[in-house]
Parts: C-alpha cells; sequence; structure tokens
C-alpha cells in the first residue's frame, strides 16, 4: 500500500474525512501542496473498500471487519495474497489490503457465526485447479478468493490449510503421511508440483499452518471479460495523454 494511503487511512481513525478539504487531509498527514494527488489516493481507498462514504456524501469513514447493520453486508478483510505453487507475500501480520462485501446467505450461518476469525486471501497460481473445497468441491484457481478460519482447533488429514513458510504463504491440501513418519503439504493441479516434506518431530501446527481454507469466492469468467471491456472504452473516452502524464499517474 501507498505511504500516503497508509496516512490517509490512519486520519481516518479519529476523523470523518468528508468534513476535510483535500488541502486540510494534505497537511494533517504532512503531504502540502497536491490536493489531487490526495483525492487520487481517497480514490484508490474507496474502490478498495477501505474507506467508506455515507449516501449523502457527509461521511468518510474507515472500513471495519463484521456486519453492517445498515444494509446487512458483511466485510471481509484481504490480507494479500496466497499462492498455490511456491510460497509468496503475506504473514501474520499482513495489514489489510482492501475488503471484499459480501451478503450474509453468500456465506453461511456457521461461518457468519465466527465472522471475526475470518480473512480472505487472493489465490495467485494454479496449483490447486483441481482442489476440492467444501461441499460444493470448489477448485482454487488464480484470482479466486479463498476464505480461511485463523481460530481453527486442529487440521485433519485430506483439509486445505495456509501454510507459512519462510514467513510466505502457500495453500496447499494436508495429508499426514503415518507410515514414514512425515506430513505432506500437497499440490491439487493439472500441472506436476512437487510436495513440501514435513518430519512428523518438525511439524507444530500453530507454526506452520496459519488457517483452514473454509470456502473458496471462484472469479467468473465473464467478469474478467466485462472489466476489460469496461476499462477499454474508459481508455478510448479519455483520449490520448502525454508521456509526462503517464508517468505522473504512475508515480502517484
Amino acid at each position: 500500500m501507498h505511504k500516503i494511503q497508509q496516512k490517509i487511512l490512519g486520519l481516518a481513525e479519529n476523523k470523518n474525512l468528508a468534513s476535510l478539504t483535500l488541502r486540510q487531509i494534505g497537511e494533517l498527514i504532512s503531504e502540502k501542496g497536491s490536493p489531487q494527488k490526495i483525492k487520487h489516493h481517497l480514490s484508490k481507498l474507496i474502490e478498495a473498500g477501505l474507506l467508506l462514504t455515507s449516501v449523502d456524501g457527509n461521511k468518510i469513514i474507515k472500513t471495519k471487519a463484521g456486519i453492517n447493520k445498515k444494509d446487512g453486508l458483511i466485510s471481509l478483510p484481504i490480507l494479500g495474497d496466497a499462492n498455490c505453487g511456491q510460497a509468496l507475500s503475506f504473514a501474520d501480520n499482513a495489514p489489510v489490503s482492501e475488503f471484499v462485501k459480501v451478503s450474509a446467505g453468500i456465506i453461511g450461518r456457521s461461518l457468519i457465526k465466527r465472522i471475526k476469525d475470518i480473512f480472505v486471501l487472493r489465490a495467485v497460481g494454479d496449483s490447486m485447479n483441481r482442489a476440492e473445497v467444501s461441499v460444493n468441491r470448489k477448485s482454487i484457481e488464480n484470482g479466486d478468493l479463498v476464505l480461511v478460519d485463523k481460530n481453527y482447533k486442529n487440521a485433519d488429514d485430506g483439509d486445505y490449510v495456509v501454510s507459512i513458510i519462510d514467513d510466505c504463504a502457500n495453500i496447499k491440501k494436508l495429508f499426514f503421511d503415518k507410515q514414514n513418519k512425515q506430513v505432506v503439504l500437497l499440490s491439487e493441479s493439472s500441472r506436476n508440483y512437487p510436495p513440501i516434506y514435513i518430519h512428523e518431530n518438525d511439524y507444530n501446527i500453530d507454526n506452520l499452518i496459519n488457517g483452514l481454507v473454509v470456502d473458496v469466492f471462484k472469479k467468473p469468467d465473464e467478469l474478467a471479460d466485462f472489466m476489460q471491456a469496461s476499462a477499454s472504452d474508459i481508455l478510448k473516452d479519455l483520449g490520448p495523454i502525454s508521456k509526462k502524464e503517464v508517468e505522473y499517474y504512475r508515480n502517484l
């Protein structure tokens, strides 16, 4: 996350940003002289769901995980990416990168009861594209959102887990190989990925396993096509922009 966005979120902890001008926000976070830059980063935070705006526009506040009593929607924190191949880019203390909003019917009553223990990771890679998560036997493919229960009591043979290796996360299937006295973290893929082997004496669930995969939000193929088409339309409306403008927005 950009440092300016981090500062804006910090300010939103105790201030209603809608009551401040862009210049005032810039001054309070020590980023004077560029109201448009503040506006840009505010928009990015709202797009990511990290800031909420009221219908009348009189409030801009920081999003909090849990159920919104007004609309009944649930905000689930996305903590980053989890690779479905090699480990990368997620640790236990990872900050919230964005929120995803869902209705109660999407996640079901059983998860609502422990909603504070649920977080989301975005799957990267294809090593779990033959997984069968939950009763609906959902695969985990690149771009899917994976729901994880961090307050698991134990992990059983055949569970899908988020494992932490070298302070990074990857999603695997857990297999207890009692005959060879080892724990194996398996891929389930149309491609051949090597397993991760752990001796039973080295296996510590609290250190190795960071959460239990409980569900998957599948990314519709049609949605990707729709978003690409929409982006193309927007670019057409913008028309040509100079190299200087490209560099400006790239460095925001």
